[in-house]
């Protein structure tokens, strides 16, 4: 079911060019504000609000694409040594599109001073760990 003024609804249908690869249930696009070069989502065709609500098939071809995607960028960029992937349910988590979606994000050595924690620097100041030991 697409919902008429959902960005990723209408990007099946009316902005198709942006679509870098799909299959039955799920399509990847390149983020329109990417934080890396690569930057790809990964997104359901149907309209729901975030993972929790993927039914099995679509959790299968969101993966698919997942994979698919991380083998084409890392033959088209050398430099890629590891990825982020995420996603955002929830207003309180930063989901700010209200269809799921999921980030895949190159990283590269020296994309970032210090990537150690990596995801779990969503919450500023609570990533670091080491200090704890």
């Amino acid at each position: 079911m697409s919902v008429a003024g959902c960005l990723f609804c209408d990007l099946q249908t009316s902005n198709r060019e942006r679509i870098v690869s799909e299959n039955k249930l799920a399509f990847a696009v390149r983020d329109g504000f990417p934080v890396a070069e690569g930057h790809t989502l990964i997104i359901p065709k149907r309209h729901t609000l975030d993972y929790f609500e993927l039914v099995p098939d679509e959790v299968l071809a969101v993966n698919e694409l997942i994979h698919e995607q991380r083998v084409i960028l890392l033959e088209s960029d050398q430099r890629i040594e590891g990825f982020n992937i995420g996603m955002n349910c929830g207003l309180v988590a930063g989901q700010s599109v209200w269809h799921c979606h999921i980030h895949l994000i190159p990283r590269r050595k020296g994309d970032s001073k210090y990537p150690k924690g990596g995801v779990r620097h969503v919450i500023p100041y609570e990533g670091d760990y080491e200090d704890l030991r």
